[in-house]
């Protein structure tokens, strides 16, 4: 295995002990500073290293020896930095028309300078420019796991895990309270998230009938007007349940990496599969992804709860960030009674 793939080993693992992640970059800034490296490890690379400096920060906010782990962002920051200048150079930008006519559909961009070429050929917003490399291919397993169980009371679901057992530690809080039907039900998206798409990422076209059909069972959708409430090509504030705009576009999804091979209309997609037991090399991702936004201590979430308590009113009050409510129920949660009790006691 490889000190990349160790390095990322240890990030999904959580790991706490700073010395083995310094033995990695070590091993890594050298290999990186002497360009010995091979083409097609470049991206692992990267994809390793960025997600090691969203560990070190978070381990540096948990305040266990600050310093140290402040060093080793600033390091994983340094080395990733270089193996982003070192993946641009691996085709220069100068031969873009050779680039793209070796670009074939349904395939992953080889580095960041055809990714950057394709964004700008089909006119995506480039909210990170140079682009962040999307997810190496996502192996898929080949069995399926039973549909997620929810609480009756609550309303929280909870879901299983597949063969990947390390899959579990970041299940313990990834629970959504809305299932994807009732997202959709609910009116989200602008009623634009099955639309037709041109995916950067594959480069190529997905009709959006056809994705509806793939990813969503009928009964989901069932007596909705789907060309106004799924495939619509223009966004309808009035469709969303809180009556507000929110999100970003794909262009700004895909330039920042978020975005797999897989699922190329992004984490609803996702969540709609996994939803339904699908389980892949992706799932600690997205799921890392969800806690960071609608988690115990996500972002959105912890603002809504605090707007809530300064009001000083009911947990459905709408008029309360209509916006980061929008945003959370898209992301499969709805604050609740229970999930606001849990947020005053962690911050006593």
């Amino acid at each position: 295995m490889s000190a990349a793939e160790d390095l990322a080993r240890l990030v999904r693992g959580g790991e706490a002990e700073h010395e083995k992640f310094s033995s990695l970059l070590d091993d890594l800034g050298k290999k990186i500073e002497k360009k010995k490296v091979r083409v097609g490890d470049v991206a692992t690379m990267i994809k390793s290293l960025s997600a090691a400096e969203r560990h070190f920060r978070s381990q540096k906010r948990k305040g266990s020896d600050p310093n140290t782990w402040n060093t080793l962002l600033t390091r994983s920051q340094q080395f990733l930095k270089l193996a982003q200048e070192m993946n641009t150079l691996e085709v220069p930008t100068n031969r873009e028309e050779e680039d793209n006519s070796a670009d074939g559909e349904n395939s992953l961009p080889k580095n960041i300078s055809q990714y950057l070429n394709r964004l700008k050929r089909d006119k995506k917003e480039l909210y990170k420019n140079p682009p962040v490399l999307p997810p190496p291919k996502i192996v898929m397993e080949e069995t399926s796991v039973k549909s997620p169980s929810r609480d009756a009371k609550t309303g929280r679901l909870t879901f299983l895990a597949g063969k990947d057992s390390s899959l579990k530690k970041v299940l313990k809080d990834f629970h959504p309270n809305q299932t994807p039907a009732e997202v959709l039900r609910g009116g989200g998206f602008g009623g634009t998230y099955f639309r037709t798409i041109k995916s950067s990422v594959n480069n190529k076209t997905y009709n959006g009938n056809e994705v509806l059909a793939d990813t969503i069972p009928e009964d989901w959708i069932k007596g909705l007007d789907k060309k106004r409430m799924l495939t619509s090509s223009t966004y309808k504030v009035d469709v969303n349940r809180y009556g507000v705009k929110c999100g970003g576009s794909l262009g700004m999804w895909e330039s920042s990496g978020w975005i797999s091979d897989i699922d190329p209309y992004g984490w609803f997609q996702w969540y709609c599969r996994f939803y339904q037991g699908r389980r892949c090399s992706d799932d600690a991702r997205q799921i890392s992804r969800w806690l960071g936004v609608a988690g115990p201590k996500g972002r959105f979430r912890s603002q809504l709860c605090n707007k809530i308590l300064s009001a000083n009113t009911s947990v459905d009050d709408a008029a309360i960030s209509p916006v980061i409510r929008q945003t959370l129920f898209h992301w499969g949660l709805s604050i609740t009674n229970d999930i606001l009790e849990e947020h005053k006691k962690r911050n006593k």
